[in-house]
């Protein structure tokens, strides 16, 4: 995947830098794999906002994505699509037996390949398999955390995480974020790196874009008066006089709210 800069044309397009989509081969998803998704603009069912800036947006369609591949026998890939509801892309593969599922794409998937899950499955990007078979130092995503419950860490776009040294029960495996965490052996996780690593480097140009993401916009507490934000008030540009908080007095920025003693520390051997 490649990136497009605009020519600045308009106020819109003077920073405007998006992805060119040269990798997707299929504009419309496969329809059995569709489910609606219904707004909600961070309200709850008694219609209060409870997630603030939330709002608008684009309709989509949610991708049904199988994160745990149960399908141990080869399949083709079919297309590399976008998915509205991630960063990364999806791959549609389809089984000899007619089935059609969504994966997370890895970079360079190419159509026509085949890839497939289990522990015959040889050491290849696209390719799913238990910890245990897979080699130290190999690049890695979309890992499971427990045998079975499908891949939960490791699947945004362009991030990878590596396996350590292994033993008999546990894989020391190294996360984007730095953290080393001990996972099960039996655990799967997908051969790669994920696809569009170049999307950090996206400039949107302007407001409107995320806009059409659902994002509305937002006003510092420092910039509000007394009676709206904890922080707001004073002579002048003040910056609050107080730790910064939340409207309702939560400490924020920087506040750690994990749980003193949460039961997964013990698989944690060094923190992000």
């Amino acid at each position: 995947m490649t990136l497009r800069k605009y020519k600045p044309k308009t106020p819109g397009t003077r920073f405007l830098v998006l992805p060119d989509f040269k990798e997707i081969s299929k504009r419309s998803p496969e329809k059995s794999l569709l489910l609606s998704l219904r707004k909600k603009g961070g309200r709850n069912e008694q219609g209060r906002i409870t997630v603030r800036h939330h709002g608008g947006g684009h309709k989509r369609k949610y991708r049904i994505v199988d994160f745990q591949r149960k399908e141990v026998i080869p399949g083709k890939v079919m297309s590399v699509e976008y998915d509205p509801n991630r960063s990364a892309r999806i791959a549609l593969i389809q089984y000899p037996d007619g089935k059609k599922r969504y994966i997370l794409a890895p970079s360079g998937l190419l159509i026509g390949e085949k890839v497939i899950s289990g522990e015959k499955a040889e050491i290849k990007s696209g390719n799913q398999l238990p910890l245990s078979l897979i080699p130290e130092g190999t690049s890695i995503y979309n890992i499971e955390l427990q045998p079975g419950m499908g891949g939960k860490l490791v699947r945004s776009a362009g991030t990878n995480a590596t396996i350590m040294s292994k033993d008999a029960h546990s894989a020391q495996v190294k996360l984007p974020s730095g953290e080393i965490r001990l996972i099960n052996i039996r655990s799967l996780a997908t051969i790669g790196q994920v696809s569009n690593p170049e999307h950090k480097y996206i400039s949107l140009g302007k407001a409107g874009r995320n806009r059409w993401k659902g994002k509305r916009p937002k006003v510092r507490g420092v910039a509000m008066n007394p009676v709206d934000h904890p922080l707001g008030g004073g002579e002048g540009k003040s910056s609050g006089g107080r730790h910064p908080v939340t409207p309702w007095g939560k400490p924020t920025k920087g506040y750690k709210t994990r749980k003193k003693h949460k039961y997964s520390d013990k698989s944690i051997l060094k923190r992000r």
